[in-house]
């Protein structure tokens, strides 16, 4: 049993100087300034990235109150010009690169419809001979009013709509809201403004009004649209 004890006795005290010599070498590294090994020098920068995107500027008119829907008309009677439904392009710089549709390259006219009723339908149609572009919404005056007619968001589509030569694109004017909620008031003739990618104007047409129009600080103008339907369904 003494005999055991003296080995194992042994046996810590060798451990023990090995422990304090490796101590030892470890503080002389230390301060020959040896570095251990497998240690990075230097951590290497995080990665970052730049957001490119282009936020395009959008229509700055007053919001309108979301109307009923109500049912609309079926057909196509408002057809584009050739027949071809409008292309829509991403709202990307691409598309901004194609020049907006104005008076000098597209006409605008307003007409009666059956359905929904107390509304009206603008079209314009690309009279040039390269794609025009119909950014944002129109902005409305009637009877030159100084105020720009309110324009409903919720009608803002997925792209942009752009026209062929010969092809429409078509908005929606609702002008009253529910009966006897306000005083409507006559009007004789309708101020379009065409905007262009910065939602500037690019000049302004005076359209003759249907006969009997009439409008109250509930209605609105949608955003341009591909086909008849998506126009007249606020």
């Amino acid at each position: 049993m003494r005999t055991n004890r003296i080995r194992t006795t042994a046996l810590a005290v060798t451990a023990l100087a090995a422990a304090l010599s490796l101590t030892a070498c470890g503080g002389e590294d230390k301060a020959m300034g040896t570095k251990p090994a497998g240690s990075a020098e230097t951590a290497a920068p995080a990665a970052t990235s730049t957001d490119s995107t282009d936020n395009t500027a959008q229509p700055d008119a007053p919001k309108a109150g979301t109307p009923e829907t109500q049912t609309v008309p079926a057909g196509g009677k408002h057809a584009g010009g050739n027949g071809k439904k409008p292309e829509t392009v991403p709202d990307t710089k691409a598309a901004a690169s194609i020049p907006a549709c104005t008076p000098k390259n597209s006409t605008v006219k307003v007409s009666s419809v059956s359905r929904p009723i107390n509304h009206l339908l603008l079209t314009v149609t690309n009279t040039g001979s390269t794609n025009c572009s119909a950014y944002y919404a129109p902005f409305l005056r009637f009877d030159g009013a100084q105020a720009v007619y309110p324009i409903l968001d919720d009608s803002k589509p997925q792209a942009v709509v752009t026209l062929a030569p010969g092809e429409e694109a078509y908005a929606g004017i609702g002008l009253l809201g529910e009966p006897g909620q306000n005083e409507p008031v006559p009007s004789d003739n309708l101020g379009v403004i065409m905007v262009d990618k910065n939602n500037k104007s690019k000049g302004e047409t005076t359209l003759k009004l249907p006969a009997d129009t009439a409008t109250d600080s509930l209605g609105f103008v949608t955003y341009w649209q591909s086909d008849v339907e998506n126009a007249l369904m606020y």
